[in-house]
């Protein structure tokens, strides 16, 4: 199993490279970027790259409407060279509120777009020249306003033609595809102890799809990281996060963060979750989410404690801990977790 950790995202960006920089000597095997409607990952990943020799450094994530599918290439192509090889390519759908309410764009056809995506972008990086016709025509033809377009390949010449692709999925149908066509999945809130029930049947419906030359699915699961006797008030810590996303991501009816956690067992606290978010009242709804489900989707507790809840990640099929450590030292909380693994 490998270890990596989220970029802190709010603040200072230089200062959480200096962070990642320090983590990186202690052992971390990458760094995930994430954009949402805040600072761009791409420019923070090139400081990334600049910052260190090691690490490999991804984006979690970029989505799937607001850059093309070739620009989406491009950039993980060029984050590739600046890294010598160290790049990983997170990509989603979001959400129609960041889609629709940020970028202006369409929320139609996720599985769609990514499937594009993910098939176009090998195709890019192996500098075939492309004519595709999808849900992106490439080029665009004139019946739909193309004049001077023509089948192109990439200019430059990548590092890897083979860059690992990630993609963030939770639905069911979003994991069978990701199963069959990525090479890592990115979920969110994940409870080993959950998984199988949740996930088990896509993933093994994509798996039975999935071309050999793949490999395996890498799986990585998120979890705040706390060690010690004191540690256990930091699962609280979780409290706004699921309340945000259960409560706000997204409308009823059309919120798969609030469907995921129904699918753990917890539906009327979910319920309570959302209404309470939703009327405003976020203490309320921080109050609502599940002492067990901030515990679950944790790492924090006495050492001995915490070596179970690793195991129980391994066991549940995780290959890569992307842990975010709380405390003074981020540096021994990742160094005393990589010798554990």
């Amino acid at each position: 199993m490998e270890l990596s950790t989220p970029l802190r995202y709010a603040g200072d960006p230089r200062a959480a490279a200096d962070e990642a920089a320090a983590l990186e000597a202690a052992g971390l095997d990458a760094i995930w970027v994430a954009e949402a409607y805040g600072f761009d990952s791409p420019t923070i990943m090139g400081y990334l790259a600049a910052r260190t020799d090691r690490l490999r450094i991804g984006s979690a994530v970029l989505n799937v409407y607001s850059r093309t599918p070739a620009l989406i290439a491009q950039t993980a192509a060029g984050l590739d060279a600046l890294t010598g090889g160290r790049a990983l390519l997170g990509i989603g759908a979001s959400g129609p509120q960041v889609v629709e309410g940020w970028h202006g764009r369409r929320y139609d056809r996720p599985l769609g777009r990514t499937r594009e995506t993910i098939g176009l972008a090998r195709r890019i990086w192996r500098r075939e020249v492309i004519e595709h016709h999808g849900i992106t025509d490439l080029p665009l033809p004139p019946e739909k306003g193309g004049t001077l377009g023509k089948p192109l390949k990439l200019l430059t010449r990548p590092v890897r033609d083979t860059i690992p692709v990630y993609v963030a999925a939770l639905g069911p149908a979003n994991v069978r595809m990701t199963a069959e066509l990525a090479d890592g999945w990115l979920p969110f809130l994940y409870v080993p102890e959950h998984a199988a029930k949740v996930w088990g049947g896509p993933l093994a419906e994509g798996a039975a799809r999935r071309a050999p030359e793949l490999g395996p699915l890498s799986v990585v699961a998120d979890g705040l990281l706390a060690v010690g006797d004191d540690a256990e008030g930091v699962r609280d810590l979780m409290r706004p996060v699921i309340a945000l996303y259960v409560g706000g991501m997204g409308a009823p009816g059309r919120n798969f963060y609030y469907d995921l956690v129904c699918s753990y067992g917890y539906l009327a606290e979910a319920a309570a979750v959302q209404e309470h978010f939703l009327a405003g009242r976020r203490r309320e709804a921080e109050a609502a989410v599940p002492a067990e489900l901030c515990e679950l989707v944790c790492l924090a507790g006495p050492e001995g404690y915490v070596r179970e809840r690793v195991e129980a990640f391994r066991e549940a099929g995780v290959t890569m801990l992307n842990v975010t450590p709380v405390g003074r030292d981020p540096a021994r909380l990742v160094e005393l977790v990589r010798n554990w693994l």
